[in-house]
This record gives C-alpha cells, sequence and structure tokens, in this order.
C-alpha cells in the first residue's frame, strides 16, 4: 500500500470506544427476573471468589454483560488529512445521554451515514459486540457497519488493535495501555480507569470525567493505529474535539 492510498483509507476509518455501567445502581433495583439471572450467571464468576455473598459481585461486574449492563457513553473519532500542510486533523467527539436508548439512536445516525470501518482495542470481543446486543435490546436496528451477521471474514469492516498486534497468535492479550506504553504514547488512564466507572457514575454522578477518559481512549487508540503503520514522512497531529455531542463529525 503506498503512502497516498494509506491516507485516504485512513479517511475512512472511525475509531470507537465505549463506557459501560451496571443497569441499576444496586442489584435490588433490577427486576425480579433479571435478579435471578444475574445470580445464575455470578455462579459462574464466584468460582474465583468463592467465599462472596450471592448479588455481591453485581456492581463490579454487571457492567462488563450487556445483559445486565448498559452504554453510558460513546467516544468516536476519525482522521482527516491536510496534505498540503502535512498534518493530519484526528476529531473527536462523544455521544452521552441519560437514557441509553437515545444515545444509542443519536450513534446509530452517525453509523448510518456512510461505510465506515470500525476500530476499537478489543473491539472485536468486547465493544462491537455488546454495542450489538445493547441496540437490539433497545429495540434498534443494528446499523450497516455493525450487520455481520451472514458475512464473509473479508466483508466484515471491523479492525481491532489488540487483534492487530496478536499478529495471529490468538493467546496473546495485551493492554490498550501496555501498547500505549511499548509506543511511547501518553496514557489515558490519568484520573480514572476503566474499573472505576461504575463508582464514578454512581457515586459520584460524574459522567464528564467518564466521557474525558473515554475520549483519551479513542485517541490512544488512534494513535497506536498510526504507529502500527509507520509512514516515510511523519506529519503534525492536531487533537480537535467536538463539545456538543448533538453536532456529528462532517464526513
Amino acid at each position: 500500500m503506498t503512502m497516498a492510498d494509506f491516507f485516504d483509507h485512513l479517511g475512512e476509518i472511525l475509531f470507537l470506544d465505549i463506557e459501560t455501567a451496571s443497569q441499576t445502581e444496586s442489584l435490588e433495583e433490577l427486576n425480579p427476573r433479571m435478579q435471578e439471572e444475574w445470580l445464575k450467571k455470578e455462579k459462574l464468576i464466584r468460582t474465583e471468589n468463592p467465599d462472596r455473598e450471592p448479588g455481591s459481585l453485581y456492581f463490579d461486574r454487571a457492567g462488563i454483560h450487556a445483559e445486565f449492563g448498559q452504554i453510558i457513553c460513546v467516544g468516536v473519532g476519525f482522521f482527516q488529512v491536510k496534505k498540503k500542510e502535512n498534518k493530519l486533523q484526528f476529531r473527536t467527539k462523544v455521544f452521552s445521554h441519560p437514557d441509553e436508548k437515545e444515545l444509542l439512536s443519536e450513534f446509530h445516525a452517525l453509523l448510518s451515514k456512510k461505510k465506515w470501518i470500525l476500530c476499537a482495542h478489543n473491539g472485536k470481543e468486547f465493544d462491537f459486540p455488546y454495542l450489538c446486543r445493547r441496540m437490539l435490546i433497545q429495540g434498534i436496528a443494528l446499523p450497516e457497519p455493525l450487520q455481520i451477521s451472514g458475512r464473509k471474514p473479508w466483508e466484515v469492516r471491523h479492525l481491532d488493535t489488540m487483534d492487530l498486534w496478536r499478529f495471529g497468535d490468538y493467546k496473546y492479550y495485551t493492554r490498550l495501555e501496555l501498547l500505549a506504553a511499548v509506543f511511547n504514547i501518553p496514557t489515558s488512564k490519568e484520573g480514572i480507569d476503566g474499573s472505576e466507572v461504575n463508582t464514578t457514575f454512581y457515586k459520584e454522578k460524574d459522567l464528564g470525567k467518564i466521557e474525558k477518559y473515554c475520549l483519551r481512549d479513542v485517541e490512544v487508540t488512534a494513535r497506536i493505529f498510526l504507529a502500527m503503520h509507520p509512514q516515510p514522512e511523519e506529519m503534525e497531529l492536531e487533537i480537535i474535539t467536538t463539545e456538543d455531542s448533538k453536532k456529528e463529525p462532517k464526513e
């Protein structure tokens, strides 16, 4: 792939990251049927912590399971190439809304704008399937970039920086933070990390802090992707964040 082809391709990629929380602050707030299902699910999790009380893992672990969690924000970013200025602009924004269905509807509208290539770190095992499940639970039809059923592997336009780093070694798991350190990319873990999202959301009620963390992960993922595709000439990188989530990124 020539440098020109790479940068043309780069503009088609939508980098994303999702942040999730448990559906409710406490297990008792779930409807009884879902409470019963969680306790069954938790039995499998509690093999690691057999002495924990039934239901005690809900607050810490429910958010990673789409059936018991919810998406509280989606961060996205995409590159615009300014060849005359030898510059890359990375435009980011965050979708967040108190109502998950409204949030996902807004994100759905962006995904329906064009045939994006989606890229996330561990996206194939977490972000993409979680988005699909929560959209369907909320009664939202899957947008074209998330429709993978019946498609051949090469027809699915999903990239995953963790998958790219494996180079075929499917036993190999690498944290985003480790790759950032390897490539000397500034950390995204200033303020909070993923284990603190539920507490920040429910106890501190600080969605803004979570949004900033989410957007930092998006930026780090994009920088890692660039580092995995070194070019002969280095271009200046400018980060532009759209504050108003109602405004969609221009193509």
